[in-house]
């Protein structure tokens, strides 16, 4: 694969988070490993050509972890944020969808 981001710089940015916000990720991520990568929402939400984010609440605030699947139910993380507004910034969305096409066309 021939992507333009880092699967580990993207993992490590993700555990740069707060730790709210990383213990929520491993608690959903464990759920994942069980149920599969969509949960439903407010935990998951579909957003569209094979892109999922992950709703994240703390004390911390509010974050998104973007992350699509590939065979074997492999989950991919593509881009996190931390909110600052109530809706996710296009500029957000972009790059997750941008990633998650580059990671499925190569």
């Amino acid at each position: 694969m021939d992507c333009n981001f880092s699967q580990q710089k993207l993992e490590s940015e993700v555990l740069a988070l707060s730790a709210g916000f990383v213990a929520r990720v491993v608690r959903y991520a464990e759920r994942m490993e069980i149920y599969g990568p969509d949960l439903g929402m407010p935990h998951t939400r579909a957003m569209g050509d094979g892109l999922f984010e992950l709703r994240l609440k703390a004390a911390e605030g509010i974050a998104r972890v973007f992350y699509c699947t590939v065979v074997n139910r492999k989950i991919i993380v593509l881009h996190s944020f931390v909110k600052k507004t109530d809706k996710t910034p296009s500029r957000e969305l972009k790059v997750a969808q941008r990633r998650t096409k580059e990671h499925h066309h190569g």
